[in-house]
């Protein structure tokens, strides 16, 4: 039986990908920094814990329960994520920047090097980092995306494809997996999106099943995407 961790699942694209796993009896720990909270996630193979990706101690403590608990992880998904404010580039300063950093880029961080040790005991170890395509420098360097020229979302997001790219470089016993989800309704754009959760969640619950690669991989439902 497959177990995965999806962090930022009380709602949106992490809520919705897990009752998606969890109904393809996939064990599902979803990660909330409060689980009283969530709702919609009352499914037999849901387990919301506690988790705040920009705190060591509650990260500590959501390893120590996974570890007591479950004993090990075959997938560790880092979905939790925040825009941001919206200053433009040449307004936006460090602390702009540093708020959507701590939960985009140092979060994702944070989380796995805690988790990697129950994640290497996992079978078929996978790692999947949640995205966008408001971070691929093909696009963005194309202006493709110009009515969003908001500097610490898109730089978080470029930053965490390097991340992933790093990580599956250097961690050939992990497959790593960086997913676009695409322009989805959720509250992180207030349902400005053009996609259905269904849509949006394609390829995250296709990287948490693929158990065969390759590795360094940045994707989105229709195929991958150029970083």
């Amino acid at each position: 039986m497959t177990t995965a961790l999806i962090t930022g699942a009380s709602r949106g694209i992490g809520a919705h990908a897990a009752r998606r796993l969890a109904a393809d009896g996939v064990t599902v720990l979803a990660g909330c920094r409060t689980p009283s909270a969530a709702t919609g996630l009352d499914h037999p193979g849901i387990h919301p814990i506690a988790l705040d990706v920009t705190d060591d101690a509650s990260v500590a403590a959501a390893v120590k329960h996974v570890q007591e608990t479950f004993g090990a992880l075959d997938v560790v998904v880092n979905n939790a994520a925040i825009v941001g404010t919206t200053t433009p580039p040449d307004e936006a300063g460090a602390e702009d920047l540093r708020e959507a950093y701590e939960t985009n880029v140092f979060g994702p961080v944070r989380v796995t090097r805690a988790f990697l040790p129950l994640l290497r005991r996992g079978e078929h170890p996978r790692l999947v980092l949640v995205s966008s395509s408001l971070g691929s420098f093909t696009d963005m360097a194309d202006w493709r995306w110009a009515n969003h020229p908001h500097l610490p979302y898109t730089s978080s997001k470029a930053a965490l494809n390097m991340v992933g790219v790093m990580y599956a470089k250097t961690m050939p016993d992990v497959l790593v997996t960086v997913v676009n989800p695409g322009f989805t309704a959720t509250d992180l754009n207030d349902h400005q999106g053009t996609q259905t959760l269904d849509e949006g969640t394609d390829a995250l619950v296709a990287a948490v099943l693929d158990t065969t690669g390759p590795s360094g991989r940045f994707v989105e439902r229709e195929g991958e995407r150029a970083w």
